[in-house]
């Protein structure tokens, strides 16, 4: 027996000759380098987001990607890296992302109309390379039509960010790139907060305001007839897939390495920044 295997192991040793060094000799797990999301609950769940691999985030509308992908971008563009969002169906607001700390002279927006332009936009940006963040939102299309990406197109997207410290970031509603990606979290959201009330509105000297709040009052919007204003939701994250895992004494920078997936989960919480007339936010439009 000692004899065949050592005939088998000479004969795929020659069959890989010049395509495999050492086909039989134990490779270290790879030390993968991540980067913080910002918000800490999702830095401590997940480890931060992987350079050199696909992040994926899923969900409902409402559910937090678009908070998790502005928070990201905050934190990216502050240490000076430059950004990419390629944005499938042109719904990124660039004035409530500055408000919320984005540096937009850190940030190359691409428009799209479908998808067919998001995908080719970031082919090139991929391949062009010098990012420290892509981002594809593919959530305002929808699932059906993502569903028809085929496969192989993610495995492109992955191994063109390999070896790099580019974060790939792809955003939709549900997973569809779960095979490739390294990490992979679906979003739902918790039940909202709502403080702004109807009595608080009779201290208003605005009768448009108050007017507004009847009328959505009345169209039963809301479950409370108190509710008028939403002030935020919690966002319950989990892990569906996860290939890194903490190595102790990694350092600040936030090393990791692959490991298999551990299913967890984290909530974090937002916040709904609301504006009147003027831009004003709702503390300072507030009459004396």
């Amino acid at each position: 027996m000692p004899v065949k295997l050592a005939a088998l192991r000479s004969r795929v040793e020659l069959a890989l000759a010049g395509r495999v060094a050492a086909p039989f000799t134990y490779r270290d797990r790879k030390i993968v380098e991540t980067a913080p999301v910002g918000i800490p609950e999702i830095d401590s769940l997940a480890g931060g987001l992987p350079r050199g691999g696909l992040t994926e985030i899923c969900g409902p509308s409402c559910s937090g990607r678009t908070s998790l992908l502005i928070s990201a971008l905050v934190e990216r563009t502050a240490h000076a890296e430059v950004c990419a969002l390629v944005d499938g169906r042109d719904a990124f607001d660039p004035e409530s992302a500055e408000a919320a700390g984005v540096e937009l002279k850190q940030l190359l927006w691409v428009r799209c109309r479908n998808i067919d332009q998001a995908l080719r936009a970031t082919d090139l940006l991929l391949q062009g390379g010098g990012f420290g963040l892509v981002a594809v939102d593919l959530s305002d299309i929808s699932p059906e039509t993502v569903r028809y990406v085929p496969l192989n197109a993610w495995f492109r997207f992955r191994r063109a960010v390999e070896d790099t410290p580019t974060i790939l970031m792809l955003l939709e509603q549900e997973a569809n790139a779960k095979t490739c990606a390294s990490l992979v979290l679906r979003l739902e959201a918790e039940p909202a907060r709502w403080t702004f009330t109807r009595e608080t509105a009779h201290t208003w000297k605005t009768v448009a305001l108050e007017n507004h709040v009847r009328e959505i009052r009345d169209a039963n919007f809301f479950p409370h007839s108190s509710a008028c204003l939403l002030d935020g939701s919690g966002v319950r994250a989990e892990v569906l897939r996860s290939r890194t895992q903490s190595v102790a004494g990694a350092g600040v920078r936030g090393e990791f390495a692959a490991a298999d997936a551990v299913d967890a989960t984290g909530i974090f919480e937002t916040k709904a920044m609301w504006g009147y007339p003027g831009g004003l936010p709702v503390e300072k439009y507030k009459p004396k």
